[in-house]
């Protein structure tokens, strides 16, 4: 087994080349069906079993969003699960938020430490409600059409100034355009300064306080997560830290995306056969593991 170890010369890191694709895969597989890239479970996984610890570290997961999005985005949209109006607002909003988040991490955050308690605060709320919805729900699944042909898809897509809405399972959802483009925002400037894609953010945030089905929303959610983390790597490729880029190490972040790439479109496949409630469950319980992280964080050293 000698021959599969394998030195990457940007990052350093030593380890056997199946490694990154196989972590990458289960860990997109579940996270992809919430949504959710899981990129936040590969950074402290790169940081503390394989040793990447520079700032190059944050590229190369920002390139394993960008690798791996597109299976899982690709899924949803074949079988016509796929909120185009949802995914716009995100993008246009998330864009110019990674931008200015980037800004502040390089000019007046270089240890945003206590504004990283409060964004623990808040997802731990948050996971907290989501978790308190999958228990005291009803478990419902979904079977959803293999394409664009059958029934069980969104239609009457619209947005407009102030409302935004769609059809999914013969439910109209709406709610007010101006409210998602602001958050998507936000959720870009944090995603700038902490290096993450957001889809773990925004993602609960459509489920349980604008009421969007977790079946329709997930693809939108991961194009936004795509278009993001395109924006990162760029960022951090070209703009100078400290007088230094932080490009990613690309075989490695390359790597890490095959296996995203296969485990989120075989988990966007996977979803219209779990129940709701296990889907927020499971969700929920990755949104407390992040939220423990940023708040444990600030007691420690």
């Amino acid at each position: 087994m000698q021959f599969l170890q394998f030195t990457f010369p940007v990052s350093g890191v030593e380890t056997f080349i199946l490694i990154p694709p196989l972590v990458a895969f289960a860990i997109s597989f579940f996270t992809s069906m919430g949504g959710v890239s899981g990129a936040f479970l590969l950074l402290p996984f790169q940081m503390s079993v394989l040793g990447f610890v520079n700032p190059s570290v944050t590229a190369t997961n920002f390139l394993y969003n960008v690798t791996g999005t597109p299976g899982g985005v690709y899924r949803y949209a074949k079988e016509c699960r796929f909120v185009w109006p949802v995914a716009i607002l995100i993008v246009s909003g998330i864009v110019p938020g990674v931008l200015v988040g980037y800004y502040l991490r390089v000019t007046y955050l270089p240890d945003p430490k206590t504004f990283k308690f409060f964004v623990g605060c808040v997802l731990m709320l948050i996971a907290l409600k989501l978790l308190k919805e999958a228990l005291n729900g009803k478990v419902s699944t979904f079977r959803a059409a293999e394409s664009c042909t059958l029934l069980d898809k969104v239609e009457e897509a619209s947005i407009e100034a102030k409302t935004t809405r769609f059809n999914f399972k013969g439910a109209t959802y709406s709610f007010a355009t101006l409210k998602l483009l602001l958050l998507a925002l936000v959720v870009g400037i944090i995603g700038g300064v902490y290096g993450i894609g957001g889809g773990s953010i925004i993602a609960p945030f459509l489920i349980t306080f604008f009421g969007l089905p977790v079946y329709a929303i997930a693809g939108a959610v991961l194009l936004g997560t795509f278009v993001s983390s395109l924006a990162g790597v760029t960022f951090y490729s070209l703009i100078p830290i400290n007088g230094a880029v932080a490009t990613p190490d690309w075989l490695l972040g390359i790597l890490f995306g095959v296996g995203g790439l296969m485990g989120m479109y075989f988990g966007a496949k996977v979803q219209k056969y779990a129940p709701e409630k296990w889907i927020k469950l499971m969700l929920g319980i990755v949104i407390v593991i992040v939220a423990s992280k940023y708040i444990l964080r600030f007691f420690g050293s």
